[in-house]
């Protein structure tokens, strides 16, 4: 970042006008035009990444097949990924560090404790700032607990592999996000490890630490006092600050004219918001506010669970609203140009008040944001990297849209499914 302007000044590190391709930089150079900077091509394990890269070729489909011996039923595992069991939990005695309660790092920390594993890939943030995400192999419970905390920025996790390798690591723990999860379970063969547990978060448009710190003096009163923040499930931003005050920031008035071209183009074409791959998925999306969303995927995610249960505490997971009411007013407008200005004050206030008087709540709030990113992403791979679209999106997603099918082809003048499909 150039140190003479402020992020406020800087803008996006795209430009508010270009497609943020991560791969124009120059460290990033000879990559898939799509990346999200996972990692796996920093590791020895990069001329692997024409079999693997999610943004090469979505595996979801051959993945569930060897992680289950099925693929998706035409349920709520459309949108959520194969689960077992799903629940609402928090934990007794939160880590006031914690992004939420804490469960995540708690449960990497209690792998190291338990000796079931030697070595758990996680995230910290970068000495000297709140967010900068930087990997880190811990060894100890005390390195993962350091690490609690949300870090919102593109992690090159899976550069971490080589040294995993390097060590003699043969029990290793992983938390990462959806695309570095897809990657890792694609090359899992080649590790040569005896056990590996995947917690993994639920993820949607991460961006580089530059155009976060621009993100944030365009959506807060004091970016520089910013904690933690999370877009939560009363339809706006909660910003935590130093003092301990909440700042709540609706969606509707966020200044999307200020703000398109932050997020970079692999996020804008990634399908897996509920990190469907993992062996647990810990999040808050279906959750009440206050508490976890937490889906069981595999035997080993039993296992997980398990170990947490002690000390957790469970409520019901709940639903109310019905999506469907909002769905078409969200395709029509994807049918505008990106960065269009928010509307007037007074809409903004009536949108605010409908959503959360009528909008959908708990689970099937979870379906509406899940749903509504699957059409945002569709739409954006099929206007920028259309001759991809086959080998970019899974198998499941024109299945989960299908019921607004005809609204679809009547705002884009073009069928939901594609002949690829």
């Amino acid at each position: 970042m150039d140190a003479a302007l402020a992020p406020e000044e800087l803008g996006p590190s795209k430009g508010l006008d270009t497609i943020s391709l991560l791969s124009n930089d120059e460290r990033l150079k000879g990559r898939p035009r799509l990346c999200s900077d996972c990692g796996l091509c920093d590791s020895t394990l990069s001329d692997l990444m024409s079999k693997s890269c999610v943004f090469v070729r979505n595996q979801t489909e051959e993945i569930e097949q060897r992680l289950h011996g099925r693929n998706r039923r035409p349920d709520d595992e459309l949108r959520f990924g194969i689960y077992r069991a799903q629940y609402a939990a928090r934990m007794r005695r939160p880590n006031p560090n914690a992004q939420w309660s804490g469960m995540v790092t708690t449960l990497g920390a209690r792998l190291l404790e338990q000796g079931k594993v030697e070595a758990v890939i996680t995230t910290a943030a970068a000495p000297g700032t709140r967010f900068k995400a930087q990997p880190v192999l811990a060894r100890t419970p005390a390195e993962v607990l350091a690490t609690a905390g949300n870090k919102p920025c593109l992690s090159a996790n899976l550069s971490l592999l080589d040294t995993v390798r390097e060590q003699g690591i043969k029990r290793l723990a992983f938390i990462g996000t959806g695309c570095q999860v897809h990657m890792l379970r694609a090359v899992e063969a080649e590790l040569g490890l005896e056990r590996l547990y995947v917690i993994g978060i639920p993820c949607s448009d991460n961006v580089s630490y530059p155009d976060l710190e621009y993100f944030l003096t365009q959506i807060s009163r004091s970016p520089e006092t910013v904690v933690h923040h999370e877009f939560m499930q009363d339809f706006s931003l909660w910003l935590r600050h130093e003092n301990g005050k909440t700042e709540r920031v609706n969606y509707v008035d966020f200044p999307m004219d200020k703000l398109h071209g932050v997020f970079p183009s692999a996020c804008l074409s990634c399908f897996d918001y509920p990190n469907s791959l993992c062996d647990l998925t810990i999040g808050y999306m279906g959750a009440e506010l206050g508490w976890q969303w937490v889906l069981v995927r595999t035997e080993t995610g039993e296992e997980l669970l398990e170990m947490l249960r002690p000390d957790l505490e469970f409520t019901e997971l709940t639903q109310s609203g019905d999506r469907s009411r909002g769905m078409p007013r969200f395709i029509e407008r994807l049918t505008h140009p990106p960065g269009a200005k928010r509307p007037p004050y007074l809409i903004r206030k009536l949108v605010v008040y409908l959503q959360r008087k009528k909008g959908p709540k708990g689970l099937e709030f979870a379906r509406a944001i899940i749903e509504m990113k699957l059409l945002r992403n569709l739409n954006y791979v099929r206007s920028k990297f259309a001759r991809v679209e086959s080998r970019v999106v899974p198998y499941h997603v024109l299945q989960t849209l299908e019921p607004y099918a005809k609204t679809y082809s009547e705002a884009f003048d073009r069928p939901l499914a594609s002949k690829e499909h």
